[in-house]
């Protein structure tokens, strides 16, 4: 079936049903970033495959919900679909619920699946629709029309032991609960596969870059119960489970056991990591405590292993990006290089590294006109073959045994424009501002994120993303509590917490910069005034000079600047050939 084919079936299912407006959502019932094939319905509906989308139908309109990373992307992956783009004003808020409310008549149905939203938008959706009586149904027509689809992934699952996790998972429900008890909970709810993997020691391969599997826990007042194919696992993991003290249930039993829960019952979820089909099924007497889960603000504070861990995994990333930009300074214009052989030899470096796993996310390698698509993907049409003039973006990262990496360079190819190079040294100094940042205890990532934006904004200059992102250990790249953006987002900063920091300048059709490390947060010092944090920066790769316009750059800035590239140096050199540490030596060159 073609997209407007798909599109006429989806509305002849609406119209035998008497269903006014169907929304397809981006997202699984463990209300998840990155998706397994089988929870795929955007792309499989419209061809939009964008990490972030919302497609709402009527019989005379079909749109795509989506924010500015996105809007070139869209623009092409919708044309002769039968379905237009609708550009959120602000990334991440439901702005189709206005215009429901402006086209649908009194009365009115909507559709959606209950298993795919959260707790928090469905309600929103609920407040907001009421007011003209639209209803909201469970329906599921998607599956209707997919006579393809493709099964839920059943890879193997594995638990890291307590000598790489740092904590034994008897000891993590411990601290889960003692949060539990402070909320005044008997129950907690589980849906969000990081957390599970982060409280259990648990690993897997179900979602691509991710390394989880599909899971539910429920933290009952007497038991822990996980809800798991049990295939997945050996029998010596089961048995470390239960001796831990974890009984595991059939993945599709979680449903029944919330329904099954005694009357009265003081429930603990996450209402934006909890999908709103298990929140029906809790009884109608059970009291409702909401929250971010325990386990996101404890997972977010990692521990002296994790630390230590993660720190090898920055090395061995060190080495293979060193090896990809010698290798392309050493090949470009002796070969043809394009995006996407070069994604696939940066990838081939990492392989080399004994602990490597596998990509955090899918590599956005962007030369001029492409890195100006924040999350570009390249594609065999849209590859370009780099050569030339210009400035080549590599966004990418790794999972190791035990670590997760996020590094953006962005490396001159050839003559740069005075524009160009002026851009790369605004983001490069709105980087070093966030990194060398000293900020009271209680600081939010709002308030680091005006001052990483602040050489930009002196040139009227923005970007449209956040300026960085909770990253996990061997887990998501992209988790929190913690952000650094301009959302007022209620957490503090605390030592333990590795965030991403990467602001960036987006000229469409010309060029993009992005520039990207992973800091540690720890402690700064003390005084009468309070507690002091700073960053440590973790990633270990040289930041290229020679585009640098010098004259923007104020003394602190440079000093920070050559002491971060001789540090990288330094703790690679030893790990390198004499050839490539010679190499580095030079690209480590103070300013």
């Amino acid at each position: 079936m073609t997209f407007v084919e798909k599109l006429q079936a989806l509305r002849q299912l609406m119209a035998a049903q008497k269903v006014d407006a169907y929304m397809i959502t981006s997202a699984d019932p463990h209300i998840s970033e990155y998706l397994p094939a089988h929870y795929k319905a955007i792309p499989f509906a419209c061809g939009f495959t964008g990490s972030a989308g919302t497609v709402v139908i009527t019989q005379d309109f079909a749109g795509l919900w989506t924010d500015s990373r996105y809007f070139t992307q869209a623009e092409t992956q919708l044309n002769n679909t039968g379905y237009e783009l609708v550009k959120l004003k602000v990334p991440h808020t439901p702005e189709y619920i206005d215009w429901l409310l402006e086209v649908l008549p009194k009365g009115a149905k909507i559709g959606f699946n209950h298993q795919l939203i959260t707790v928090a938008l469905a309600l929103e959706m609920q407040s907001s629709l009421t007011q003209r009586e639209i209803e909201i149904i469970d329906v599921d027509f998607i599956s209707t029309i997919w006579l393809d689809r493709v099964g839920l992934p059943q890879a193997n699952a594995f638990l890291i032991d307590e000598e790489a996790a740092g904590f034994a998972i008897s000891a993590k429900i411990k601290q889960v609960r003692a949060a539990l008890k402070i909320s005044g909970a008997d129950y907690h709810l589980i849906s969000s596969l990081d957390d599970i993997a982060w409280l259990f020691n648990l690993r897997g391969k179900d979602v691509d870059y991710n390394p989880v599997t599909l899971s539910f826990a429920l933290i009952a007042p007497a038991e822990v119960k996980l809800f798991i194919n049990k295939q997945k696992l050996t029998q010596i993991d089961i048995e470390t489970l239960n001796n831990q003290g974890v009984i595991l249930f059939p993945y599709q039993d979680v449903a029944q056991t919330l329904k099954d829960l005694p009357q009265g019952a003081q429930i603990f979820i996450d209402p934006k990591r909890t999908c709103f089909g298990l929140y029906q099924c809790l009884p109608s007497s059970s009291k409702i405590i909401s929250g971010i889960n325990p386990s996101t603000h404890l997972k977010s504070l990692n521990n002296n292993t994790e630390i230590n861990h993660i720190r090898k995994a920055m090395l061995n990333d060190g080495i293979a990006l060193t090896r990809f930009f010698k290798w392309m300074e050493d090949h470009l214009g002796k070969e043809k290089i394009t995006e996407w052989s070069a994604a696939e030899k940066l990838e081939a470096f990492r392989v080399e590294q004994t602990s490597f796993v596998g990509l955090s996310f899918n590599t956005i390698a962007g030369y001029n006109a492409n890195g100006a698509l924040p999350h570009y993907s390249v594609t065999a049409e849209s590859n370009q073959e780099i050569l030339g003039d210009g400035l080549f973006l590599v966004d990418s990262g790794g999972q190791y045994l035990y670590g997760t990496t996020d590094i953006t360079r962005v490396i001159p190819i050839g003559n740069c424009s005075s524009t160009q190079a002026d851009d790369y040294t605004l983001v490069l100094k709105g980087l070093i501002e966030g990194s060398k940042l000293i900020f009271p205890e209680g600081t939010k990532g709002y308030q680091i994120d005006s001052i990483c934006r602040k050489p930009l904004w002196e040139h009227a200059i923005n970007f449209g993303h956040g300026t960085g992102h909770g990253i996990g250990f061997f887990l998501n790249v992209h988790e929190g509590p913690q952000n650094i953006s301009p959302a007022n987002v209620d957490v503090a900063f605390k030592p333990g917490m590795v965030t991403s920091i990467e602001p960036g300048i987006y000229r469409p059709g010309k060029h993009g910069v992005r520039l990207e490390n992973l800091v540690l947060c720890i402690p700064q010092s003390n005084s009468e005034f309070g507690n002091f944090l700073t960053f440590e920066t973790l990633t270990l790769c040289f930041i290229d000079t020679p585009i640098i316009n010098k004259t923007l750059l104020a003394p602190d800035q440079i000093e920070w600047l050559n002491q971060y590239n001789q540090m990288v140096f330094e703790k690679l050199q030893p790990l390198l050939s004499d050839e490539e540490a010679e190499w580095l030596k030079v690209k480590c060159q103070p300013i």
